[in-house]
C-alpha cells in the first residue's frame, strides 16, 4: 500500500518526529495502540520456548517453536535492525450466536427446507472477523513511512518470524496474564498483535526500560484457570497445549479420547479464557466488543455442522476462510463436525442419523473412526452393527475407547453451551 508522500520539512514539523509519526500512522489507521521497542533478541523469551519444548508442551505445534532462535532474534530477518513499532488491533468479542436465516455460510439451507436449525459449532472470536486485514494495513502504511524515510522495514503480522506477544510486551503494549495472553491496560486480550521491524532507531532515550514496562494486572485472579475445561493453564502463563482444545481443534489425526466430551460445541477455537477474565467482561460492558470501529464487526460466531458434513471441499474450504487448516485438508473440518455433531445433536433425528452413517462408510479411517464415537454418543450403536462397519479397525477401536470410557459416555443429547 502506497502511503502520502514523504516531506520532511512538514512532516517531521508536525510530528515532532519520526517516531511520533509512525504512532501517529497506526492509530490513524485502525490501531487500538501502537508501541516502540528495541530489536534485540528475546533471550529470556527464548529460554521459555526451548525448555516448553523441551518437555512437550507444544504438542505438535510448529510457529514460532520450529526455529525459536530465529523467532527471537529480529536481526535473523532483518540484518541490522534496531526498532520494532507493534500495533494492536481489537477484534469483535460480542457477536450473533447464530445465523437467522440457516446455518450455512451464504444462508442456503443445509440438506433440506426442513433442516436449517444445525447443530451449530462455535466458531473463536478471532477467526469470525478480519481484523488482521485492519492490522496489516496499518502496519505496510508504517512501514512505507519508514522506506520513505530511507529507512529499511519488514511487516510481520502473523508471522513466526517474530514472538508478537514478546514484542508488545516489551514494546509497552500491556501484560502476560495467567492465560498466556497479552492484556492491555483497561481494554483486555481480545486483540490480534503485529509489527514492523526497522533499522531506525525509533525508541526514546528519555523513557525509562526495565523488567516490566507495564505491571501485572492479574494480582491473585485465576479466572482464566479455572474457567480452562481441560486445565491447559498448567502454570502462570503456561499453557500446555496437548491439553488445550484450541489447540487439538487445529492438530490433525485423532482427536484426543479424553478431551472430546469437554469440547462441546467447540468447532475451531476456545475462548473461555478470555470470556471469564474481569478485563475483557468489563470491556465488553462498555460496548468496546462490537468491533464497528475497525469494521470488522462480526455477523455470526457459529456454522451449521451438518451443512459441513455435506458440503463439497471447495464450499467447505471457502467457509474457512482464514482458519488454520492443517495441509488445507477439508476432511481435517469434517472430523471436527463430527465431534461437535456428537456432542450438541439428537441421534433420533434422521437427518443426523443418515449422515453419521454416510461417514461410518467414509474411505477415511480418521472420519469413520469419529462418526462411530458420534454413533455411540448418540445412543445409535444399531448403526455400526452392519458387517461392512462393523468389521472396519478404525470402528472397532472406537468401540473399546467407548466401553472405558463407559462411565462418562452416556447416550444421550448434550446441551449446547450458552
Amino acid at each position: 500500500m502506497v502511503g502520502p508522500p514523504w516531506d520532511p520539512d512538514v512532516e517531521w514539523t508536525l510530528m515532532g518526529g519520526l517516531r511520533e509519526l509512525v504512532v501517529a500512522r497506526g492509530r490513524a489507521n485502525g490501531m487500538d495502540a501502537v508501541g516502540i521497542s528495541d530489536a534485540t533478541p528475546f533471550t529470556s523469551t527464548l529460554g521459555d520456548l526451548t525448555s516448553r519444548r523441551d518437555v512437550g508442551l507444544h504438542a505438535d505445534m510448529q510457529f514460532t517453536y520450529r526455529d525459536p532462535e530465529r523467532s527471537t532474534d529480529p536481526s535473523r530477518t532483518l540484518i541490522g535492525a534496531r526498532s520494532l513499532v507493534v500495533g494492536a488491533v481489537r477484534y469483535a468479542s460480542q457477536i450473533p450466536d447464530s445465523r437467522p436465516d440457516g446455518g450455512a455460510p451464504d444462508g442456503r439451507s443445509v440438506v433440506g427446507d426442513a433442516e436449517r436449525s444445525g447443530p451449530f459449532g462455535v466458531v473463536a472470536r478471532y477467526a469470525v472477523g478480519d481484523q488482521d486485514a485492519v492490522l496489516r494495513s496499518a502496519l505496510e502504511m508504517i512501514a512505507t513511512d519508514l522506506r520513505n524515510a530511507g529507512c529499511r522495514a519488514v511487516v510481520l503480522a502473523d508471522d513466526n518470524a517474530l514472538v508478537d506477544r514478546a514484542a508488545a510486551y516489551r514494546a509497552g503494549l500491556g501484560w502476560f496474564g495467567k492465560s498466556s495472553n497479552l492484556l492491555l491496560p483497561g481494554k483486555g486480550s481480545w486483540f490480534v498483535l503485529g509489527a514492523v521491524l526497522t533499522d531506525a532507531d525509533l525508541t526514546d532515550p528519555s523513557q525509562p526500560t526495565g523488567e516490566d514496562p507495564v505491571p501485572d494486572g492479574c494480582g491473585t485472579c485465576r479466572r482464566c484457570v479455572d474457567a480452562c475445561p481441560t486445565a491447559a493453564i498448567v502454570a502462570d502463563g503456561v499453557v500446555d497445549a496437548r491439553r488445550c482444545l484450541s489447540w487439538q481443534l487445529q492438530s490433525p489425526g485423532t482427536f484426543p479420547h479424553e478431551f472430546r466430551l469437554a469440547l462441546g460445541d467447540r468447532i475451531y477455537g476456545c475462548d473461555d479464557c478470555q470470556e471469564v477474565c474481569p478485563p475483557n467482561r468489563l470491556a465488553d460492558r462498555r460496548g468496546d466488543g462490537d468491533g464497528v470501529h475497525t469494521g470488522v464487526a462480526a455477523s455470526s460466531g457459529r456454522i451449521d455442522v451438518l451443512w459441513m458434513l455435506h458440503a463439497d471441499d471447495d464450499e467447505l474450504l471457502a467457509a474457512a476462510g482464514r482458519w488454520y487448516v492443517p495441509k488445507r485438508d477439508p476432511d481435517h473440518l469434517r472430523r471436527n463436525a463430527l465431534l461437535v455433531l456428537a456432542n450438541t445433536g439428537d441421534g433420533a433425528a434422521p437427518v443426523i442419523a443418515a449422515t453419521i452413517e454416510r461417514y461410518l462408510r467414509h474411505p477415511n479411517d480418521v472420519l469413520a473412526a469419529h462418526a462411530a464415537w458420534a454413533a455411540l454418543r448418540l445412543g445409535r450403536a444399531d448403526l455400526l452393527e452392519p458387517p461392512a462397519v462393523a468389521e472396519r479397525a478404525a470402528v472397532q477401536a472406537e468401540m473399546v475407547a467407548a466401553a472405558t470410557l463407559a462411565p462418562t459416555l452416556a447416550p444421550t443429547r448434550a446441551v449446547p453451551r450458552d
